[in-house]
């Protein structure tokens, strides 16, 4: 009797780079078939594809740090269908026994893919979510740039001669701001001191003008973007807009990549981790996740225990039932993952439903 044909699937695995990316592409028995680089350009995308195809049948790609330098090839690779998986950290057991370079790092991605260890699903960033977070990175830094020029602004008064520093000292912020921004210095005269510090205020007061029109243009783009992904969760107790905009991008424009609400609570650092010794029974802070989603629970947690009666109530039966208030508020938080994380499952059912429908 004939003898079944052998299987010719192949797992690839991709180490990434800013301007070159490394493939390997494992067998069925978790062999090394070969590794190749690739330019970071789409037609380096569709050259490596075809390069993985050319083994066999390809099952899925491992990806290390997809959310930055892989974020062009994931986006490629999802488009077409194939399955993508991102690949975490390699092993420092084995790094240390086989040493490091770029071929080793991509084999050690196809082989994590392959076992599907080290490996979790990848963020897709396609979607709403995705223009959240480019507006709040630019948001963010847009907020860092204005607090150094007001900061620059106090210090170079600090410093200035007293015919400037002493009309400016009983103003308010926004007063001192706008008397800088409309100054006229002589431009001609920068040489002598006074002037130099006119110029230096005038200019400094000027950017933190622009900078703070642009951080509430970002605001309003960022509200817009919130309330149409998630209008619900903005109408929750204690829930505001930054809050709620952390925790959709902490799920992502995929959250059905989450298994269960008891995943999500894990990725945002709140699931309770069991610390018991002996007769002692208890669980522990989680240390883990995302720290920023583990922040925004804690600001929405405070909010309710100020705001929210029956918050209130759970906390203060955790507290008489031997918890500490940390403990108890670690406890609301989970509670709090669990109704974020429902929300935003059924808005991400209705847009995805709207969208089959148009």
């Amino acid at each position: 009797m004939a003898e079944p044909p052998e299987e010719t699937h192949v797992i690839g695995g991709v180490d990434t780079h800013k301007d070159l990316h490394v493939a390997a592409v494992v067998d069925h028995r978790d062999r090394v078939l070969g590794t190749e680089s690739f330019p970071t350009t789409r037609h380096g995308y569709r050259l490596m594809l075809a390069w993985m195809r050319s083994f066999g049948d390809l099952r899925r790609v491992g990806v290390e740090c997809s959310g930055s330098y892989g974020a062009g090839l994931l986006r490629y690779l999802q488009a077409t269908g194939v399955e993508v998986l991102e690949v975490t950290a390699p092993d420092k057991l084995d790094r240390r026994r086989r040493g490091k370079n770029d071929d080793y790092d991509a084999e050690s991605a196809a082989h994590a893919a392959f076992a599907e260890r080290r490996t979790v699903t990848p963020r897709s960033r396609d979607g709403m979510v995705e223009s959240l977070r480019v507006l709040r990175v630019c948001r963010k830094t847009a907020v860092q740039a204005r607090r150094i020029a007001l900061q620059m602004i106090q210090m170079t008064i600090v410093c200035a001669p007293d015919r400037i520093r002493e009309p400016l000292r009983s103003m308010t912020r926004m007063q001192l701001i706008r008397t800088l921004a409309a100054w006229r210095p002589d431009l001609t005269a920068y040489r002598q001191v006074e002037e130099a510090y006119r110029i230096a205020l005038k200019s400094l007061a000027r950017r933190y003008l622009e900078l703070h029109d642009e951080v509430a243009d970002l605001d309003d783009m960022i509200e817009a973007i919130v309330k149409d992904l998630a209008p619900e969760l903005l109408a929750r107790t204690a829930i505001g807009l930054n809050s709620a905009a952390q925790l959709l991008l902490t799920a992502g424009d995929n959250p059905d990549r989450l298994k269960s609400e008891a995943s999500f609570a894990a990725l945002c650092g709140v699931s309770p981790v069991p610390a018991s010794s002996g007769k002692t029974v208890r669980h522990r802070l989680n240390r883990g996740g995302d720290r920023a989603a583990n922040s925004a629970l804690h600001i929405i947690a405070i909010g309710r225990l100020r705001l929210d009666p029956r918050s209130q109530d759970y906390v203060a039966r955790r507290i008489a039932a031997g918890h500490s208030k940390l403990g108890a508020i670690r406890c609301l938080k989970r509670y709090i993952a669990r109704e974020v994380f429902g929300i935003i499952m059924r808005r991400h059912s209705e847009i995805n439903q709207c969208q089959i429908a148009t």
